[in-house]
């Protein structure tokens, strides 16, 4: 496939940083522009990013001089395809304006996940729920379209549950989760309140995985997503883990399910490889998207955050519960499957589809 030109928004963020860990030398994508805030603006990336990452900045991205966050700014070097790393409130300003500039905005931002118009999309569950594009004001006024992945503790927990929904049906989810200090940025939280200490509240975390479930495993009805009818019930606390994002959830089915059906579902869950998708080799597509271990005491996020190239969820602990039916444990790396890594691979699977072509950026049409 030919590289395409891509640019990123909030470049010098922890989500924006892993964004051009993961597309160095990416096979169908080549970063040639970089935009982040005024205060970083006109310097070159090196000078304007504190580098947090476990790999070197790659010498050509930290020579690139960082851009205004705006269309206009890029001028004709505007590139068709946009990742974007804001803040949700930024991103309600500037996510439209890329898209109605004609560029394909892949957001990890919470902005517009639950517009009725806008997919919200894992690609081994719902990767249907993409023609919803077609219907946005954008796409028909100047060929774009704005596209996002799910919150970081909601696309782990969604990918363990597909494949049991698929086979047993979901009447109420109840979810705890563990959540990394990387998923609330740098600086993040401050040392002194989380060392020794657990931090029982995570903004508007609960309420996004209460809904965001239910669009996820909603299904497409042609005109709009019905919602999946599932009670879900969350709680959602900081721990002083680094990266990795640990749940512990109890499921109850609408069909009954022993051990082995469970586990032999997860097994079984390949769906780029199979469903209409044969040779759809992704590049950022983990092997196995859930992977059970028997271990009594995994998945924990040092030994188990990078399976699959920190794109996999790893699922254990299952047992009986006498509340429920079943409960587990399931990890997933919050910056990569949990951010970066889920947009990446939503533009693979554009590219794909096609969707990622003919892109009319900067030549706005009527309807």
């Amino acid at each position: 496939m030919e590289r395409r030109k891509v640019g990123i928004l909030g470049a010098t963020g922890m989500v924006g940083q892993r964004f051009i860990q993961l597309m160095h030398n990416h096979p169908w994508f080549e970063i040639t522009w970089l935009a982040a805030s005024d205060r970083s603006a006109g310097k070159t990336y090196a000078e304007a990013t504190r580098w947090k990452l476990d790999t070197p900045m790659p010498a050509k991205i930290a020579a690139m001089k960082v851009s205004p966050n705006t269309p206009e700014a890029a001028g004709d070097a505007l590139p068709s395809i946009i990742f974007a790393a804001l803040d949700s409130d930024i991103a309600k300003e500037l996510e439209p304006q890329f898209a109605a500039a004609g560029c394909a905005v892949i957001s990890n931002s919470s902005a517009f996940r639950m517009a009725a118009e806008v997919p919200l999309v894992i690609p081994e569950v719902n990767s249907d729920h993409l023609a919803l594009i077609e219907k946005q004001s954008w796409r028909r006024n100047s060929g774009g379209y704005i596209v996002t992945n799910p919150n970081c503790s909601t696309i782990g927990l969604v990918l363990a549950l597909k494949p049991l929904e698929e086979r047993f049906g979901i009447e109420s989810i109840f979810v705890t989760t563990m959540q990394a200090v990387s998923g609330a940025g740098y600086p993040g939280v401050a040392s002194l309140d989380i060392m020794g200490n657990v931090v029982p509240f995570i903004k508007s975390e609960e309420e996004k995985m209460q809904e965001e479930v239910g669009k996820l495993l909603g299904t497409f009805s042609g005109a709009k997503i019905e919602m999946l009818p599932a009670k879900i019930s969350a709680h959602c606390n900081r721990v002083a883990v680094e990266d990795g994002h640990t749940e512990c959830v109890s499921v109850k089915f609408k069909k009954k399910a022993t051990r082995e059906e469970i586990v032999a579902a997860w097994a079984e869950f390949q769906p780029l490889a199979g469903k209409g998708h044969e040779g759809l080799h992704l590049p950022t597509a983990p092997e196995l998207p859930v992977e059970f271990d028997e271990s009594p005491d995994r998945p924990q996020p040092r030994l188990d955050r990078m399976r699959g190239n920190g794109m996999g969820v790893t699922v254990g602990r299952l047992r009986e519960c006498p509340i429920f039916d079943w409960k587990f444990v399931l990890l997933s790396h919050n910056t990569i499957r949990g951010a970066a890594g889920a947009a990446l691979l939503n533009a693979e699977i554009l590219a794909m589809l096609g969707k990622l072509d003919k892109l009319r950026v900067g030549q706005a049409v009527t309807a």
